[in-house]
């Protein structure tokens, strides 16, 4: 069921792990990605260099399918047209999942199972004041869909959403749960492994970054590896240079025991 709608109609949809089959991990992100367009005008000038369009078709998209994906968008032909931005806003995540976290452990897509505190897009503070600026005033003049695109909820998860995620976690099977990012910690892994809410009080340097805590989930034991969300290990947009550096020193000197442990 759609949550949403984005710019030009397309509905914000849920994105989840779609083979269901037990995994080896279990990974944890905040929510899910949007496929982004380069919008033009009518006379070929630029309005957005990245408009959110879609729903990503699938978690931790890595931005296969995006010429086909944008091509499907209905826009008037007096309301300009739109084409694929540029490969840095399309599948970053989903990219940097495959290169910072699962290859170090030495597994593949097939190995894990992937999940979002919250499963759909969530618009931002710059994808907000793109569609203020250029499509809003556009909407009336040319009979354009009304956005109706979430923002991030202030709190990520409640007990049902936290059920729901728990949920997933039996299903996967999984003996290591990965949290990408201070939000995974807080809204699920503190309230429900019993784990530290921040990575901050999970790591205070190189030496203890990355390191594997013991849980418990439903009298289970569990590994939780807390790790930094992918814009920081990826050096993606506005991130920390120093959280990007530890991950490096994770995947360099101390992935390779996880990997040996699960």
């Amino acid at each position: 069921m759609a949550v949403g709608a984005f710019p030009f109609g397309q509905p914000v949809e849920r994105v989840a792990q779609p083979d269901r089959g037990p995994k080896r991990i279990f990974v944890l992100g905040v929510y899910a990605s949007a496929v982004h367009a380069r919008w033009d005008d009518a006379n070929g000038k630029l309005l957005v260099r990245a408009l959110g369009v879609a729903s990503e078709p699938c978690i931790f998209w890595c931005g296969e399918g995006l010429e086909d994906i944008v091509s499907r968008i209905d826009v008037p032909p007096e309301a300009g047209s739109l084409r694929p931005a540029a490969d840095r806003y399309n599948g970053p995540s989903g990219r940097s999942l495959d290169q910072h976290y699962l290859e170090p452990l030495g597994l593949a897509r097939d190995d894990a199972w992937l999940c979002d505190l919250v499963p759909y897009s969530c618009m931002n503070s710059g994808q907000a004041r793109a569609i203020s600026r250029r499509y809003a005033p556009l909407v009336k003049r040319f009979g354009l869909p009304a956005v109706d695109w979430p923002v991030l909820p202030s709190k990520c998860t409640d007990a049902a959403r936290r059920d729901q995620i728990a949920a997933e976690l039996r299903e996967s099977a999984a003996e290591l749960v990965v949290t990408l990012g201070n939000e995974p910690l807080k809204w699920f892994a503190a309230e429900v492994l019993g784990a530290p809410a921040t990575l901050a009080a999970c790591a205070r340097d190189a030496q203890t970054y990355g390191a594997v805590h013991d849980v418990n989930f439903e009298g289970r034991s569990l590994g939780l590896l807390p790790l930094v969300h992918p814009r920081q290990a990826a050096g993606l947009g506005p991130h920390s240079t120093c959280c990007k550096l530890l991950h490096q020193t994770w995947i360099r000197q101390w992935a390779s025991a996880v990997r040996a442990r699960f």
